[in-house]
């Protein structure tokens, strides 16, 4: 919630100050430097320590980079704040994919999954809309310094979780370690994707803005996240009994439906068709490969898999936002919407080229005597 929260406010807080198109679309990438570098050692972090521990570590490092964007007040001050923010993300989010992994049972992976990630569609209902309303009435500062507060809570919620630990290895640095190349084919898939998804939450708020559309624009994050109540675990239910290919390419060109119906957009009707569509898409094919990286490896190497995959999804982010940025003052918003389908329509191409490699993945998995027995 503080992350999307911080991804649209930012955007905003930034334009307030001046910022170009081109330097908010850098400054909402910038994070996954950071990400992307401590990622490579997160990895074999995970799969050494204790994963409680590690998850408050990256909470507290979250609440320091919303506490710091609160006090900024220039572009140099919110980079570096943001990049700290990616150090919290490159613990954070990969540690806890990790730990849900361990409890699924393998035949309801793909669901299990899926019900995680609706702990994220709550977040995207709740976030843009609160932090939109939040800068009405406090102002970014308050707001800012709110999402703060909002991580130290985390932190203690992190301390509550109750997880079986036993530490077997020392930690070692090896390529190995840091990098399944087991899931390097699902981060690929995550790269293209979020490399055209994360645009909306850097952008929607700004493009809208162009075209005089800023009443209750935040309803659009709601009607996305409120449909993916309902799309993920029915989607996850469905990958587990279809298979990814079969689900995950028809959910692809929802996303590059949506985008083109936002690029003729005009009113806010259009950009709730457009969420509506769109929660088809990233509702159905995020979790889908995020259970696909988990099951292309053994157990004791689900820290360097979850790493691996969101290695691809902050490399996404990093290019993206910057990307479209730099579309949008060239040639326009519509452009770039139009233009910003092609990683969707790559990612559902790869997924054709590689079925049989997905195939074997989950059947091998499939195959697999339960963790647990």
């Amino acid at each position: 919630m503080g992350f999307l929260m911080s991804n649209s406010l930012l955007s905003i807080y930034a334009r307030s100050l001046g910022a170009s198109v081109s330097a908010i679309g850098m400054l909402i990438s910038v994070f996954s430097i950071s990400s992307i570098l401590f990622r490579l050692i997160a990895a074999p972090v995970m799969d050494t320590y204790n994963r409680r521990y590690i998850v408050m570590f990256s909470t507290i490092m979250m609440a320091a980079a919303f506490f710091g964007f609160s006090i900024s007040n220039d572009m140099s001050a919110l980079i570096v704040f943001r990049l700290i923010q990616g150090c919290g993300m490159a613990f954070g989010n990969s540690c806890c994919l990790a730990m849900v992994a361990e409890t699924l049972p393998k035949d309801k992976y793909g669901t299990g999954i899926g019900y995680y990630s609706v702990a994220q569609v709550v977040a995207q209902a709740m976030g843009p809309p609160i932090g939109l309303w939040a800068v009405d009435l406090v102002g970014f500062r308050m707001t800012f310094a709110f999402t703060s507060c909002l991580m130290l809570i985390a932190t203690l919620l992190a301390f509550r979780i109750k997880n079986k630990f036993q530490r077997t290895k020392k930690l070692k640095l090896t390529f190995n370690n840091i990098i399944a190349k087991e899931a390097i084919l699902p981060a690929s898939l995550m790269f293209l994707q979020h490399g055209g998804y994360v645009i909306v939450n850097s952008l929607l708020v700004i493009y809208s803005a162009s075209l005089g559309v800023t009443a209750n624009i935040g309803l659009y994050f709601t009607v996305v996240a409120c449909t993916m109540l309902v799309t993920r675990p029915l989607v996850g239910r469905l990958t587990d009994r279809f298979g990814l290919v079969k689900v995950a390419v028809p959910a692809l060109f929802c996303n590059v439906a949506s985008y083109f119906i936002l690029s003729y957009s005009t009113s806010l009707a259009g950009f709730l068709l457009s969420g509506f569509i769109a929660a088809f898409g990233q509702g159905a094919c995020a979790p889908a490969v995020q259970a696909l990286s988990m099951k292309s490896v053994k157990n004791e190497r689900r820290g360097a898999a979850s790493s691996t995959n969101f290695i691809g999804m902050d490399m996404g982010n990093l290019i993206g936002p910057s990307a479209a940025g730099r579309i949008a003052e060239s040639f326009g918003y519509t452009t770039m919407w139009r233009t910003m389908t092609a990683p969707f329509i790559l990612a559902a191409l790869v997924m054709l080229v590689f079925k049989k490699v997905i195939a074997r993945i989950e059947d091998t998995f499939a195959s697999k005597p339960a963790a647990n027995s």
